[in-house]
């Protein structure tokens, strides 16, 4: 199977060699070892069952809803556990550490049950922090929960307008926004960067170009699943093995934890005030 995506591509070559070694010892169904016909009448018989079992669109689900599940109680646990003045550290900490995790997922696109609970986990711990900083600290009511309904009503509706075909991840379509989330991820390291050294940007302040920013990663975050969509149903197509449902999964959390963290600041904005 031929596709756009590099990764997945390679990925499908993978799942080959191994559904390739899953009967390689032994020879297709029914053939005896070391020979390469099976047995006279074997086809009679039912082939044995591949040995890598592929992914399907509920392994995928259900590991989304999981790491949720996870991430969710993390966040929770976080927010009532840690002491309000180990708020800023743990934010910043846990914002590292899922940082680092995520690009060792990203990049090496490893399939690790393991590695992506954990992810979850801090980045449940960094949700929690957030989120207890904008409500909490920063004083902005009932801002988690609208940023909760919102960022679920924009996943809902993306995976609508993708199931509809009303938006397609055409070739130039997945170049365009790996361009474009590579961009943005810069110039928000940039601007975190900068930050540190005492340079505001303007570009995280309560003000026409922070709006702007702001609705802008919303936008993009959202246009991400569509990626995300599109690798699962190329993945199931090319009969990638079970295990890289838990890579698929960890896409579509990434892109709802930084879909809500870009609502829940644009939110602060609209009750006034600085963050």
């Amino acid at each position: 199977m031929k596709t756009s995506n590099p990764v997945l591509s390679r990925l499908g070559q993978a799942a080959e060699r191994e559904r390739t070694a899953g009967y390689g010892a032994q020879g297709p169904a029914g053939a005896a070892p070391g020979y390469g016909q099976p047995y006279p009448g074997a086809s009679d018989y039912p082939a044995a069952p591949p040995a890598v079992r592929p992914m399907t669109v509920d392994d995928v689900v259900v590991k989304t809803v999981t790491l949720l599940g996870i991430t969710g109680v993390s966040a929770v646990v976080a927010w009532n556990v840690i002491p309000a003045e180990y708020t800023g550290t743990a934010w910043i900490g846990a914002a590292v550490i899922g940082l680092v995790l995520g690009l060792v997922i990203s990049f090496m696109r490893i399939a690790n049950p393991a590695l992506i609970v954990t992810y979850a986990v801090v980045e449940g711990v960094f949700v929690g922090m957030a989120s207890k900083v904008f409500s909490v600290i920063a004083g902005y009511q009932g801002v988690v929960l609208q940023a909760v309904v919102a960022t679920f009503g924009v996943f809902f509706l993306t995976a609508f307008l993708y199931k509809a075909k009303v938006i397609r991840a055409t070739p130039k379509f997945q170049r365009g926004m790996i361009i474009v989330m590579g961009g943005l991820f810069a110039v928000i390291l940039i601007n975190l960067v900068l930050s540190l050294f005492g340079f505001n940007t303007g570009l995280r302040d309560n003000g026409p170009l922070g709006y702007i920013f702001s609705i802008i990663c919303i936008v993009v975050a959202a246009l991400s699943f569509i990626l995300s969509f599109n690798e699962v149903e190329e993945g199931v197509r090319m009969g990638l093995p079970q295990r890289y449902s838990w890579v698929a999964a960890f896409g579509i959390l990434v892109s709802l934890i930084w879909l809500y963290i870009e609502i829940l600041r644009l939110l602060s904005f609209l009750q006034g005030g600085d963050d």
